[in-house]
């Protein structure tokens, strides 16, 4: 009986800590799309200057720039070169979630790379109950996976216990 109580707090606990990666899913997504809009105004802030300046496009002035004899201006062109390919991992992240399933999205978000996002959004994340169907499914079966795996060792020494004392 005793097992039993235990066997459905640990589901119960499994099943609240598994819903809550639907939600932090949704809550990284929103601030990849906020960071995704503040890096792309970036850009397209340089490629104002490109045009501006009569460069081909923003690749260019980067190219002049990184040959520039200046060091500042070298290093204003490794930021903006660095700026752009932060803006095509995260227009990469955007099409994730926006087309992807959840176990793809909490891949991307886990890659150690991603960790001080992660991080971020962590301290800002408040938990709950996600509303969608694909959340609580997710969450659903999760926490029956993580249930059974936390109480598999429970029942593998009570089924030795109870065949001893059958035999004994």
């Amino acid at each position: 009986m005793i097992s039993r109580f235990i066997d459905k707090l640990v589901f119960a606990a499994t099943l609240l800590l598994a819903l809550q990666f639907p939600l932090f899913a949704e809550h990284y997504h929103q601030y990849l799309s906020g960071f995704y809009q503040a890096t792309k105004q970036q850009v397209d802030g340089f490629e104002a200057t490109a045009k501006a300046h009569q460069f081909a496009d923003l690749n260019a002035m980067i190219a002049r720039h990184l040959n520039n004899t200046e060091a500042s201006v070298r290093a204003d062109a490794r930021q903006k070169q660095a700026t752009v390919e932060l803006l095509h991992e995260l227009s990469a992240g955007i099409d994730i979630f926006a087309n992807g399933y959840l176990p793809e999205k909490l891949l991307f978000m886990l890659q150690p790379k991603r960790w001080p996002q992660l991080r971020v959004v962590l301290s800002n994340f408040t938990p709950g109950i996600p509303l969608s169907a694909e959340g609580l499914l997710f969450g659903l079966i999760l926490g029956l996976l993580l249930n059974l795996l936390l109480m598999w060792p429970f029942y593998v020494l009570g089924r030795k216990t109870a065949a001893r004392l059958r035999a004994g």
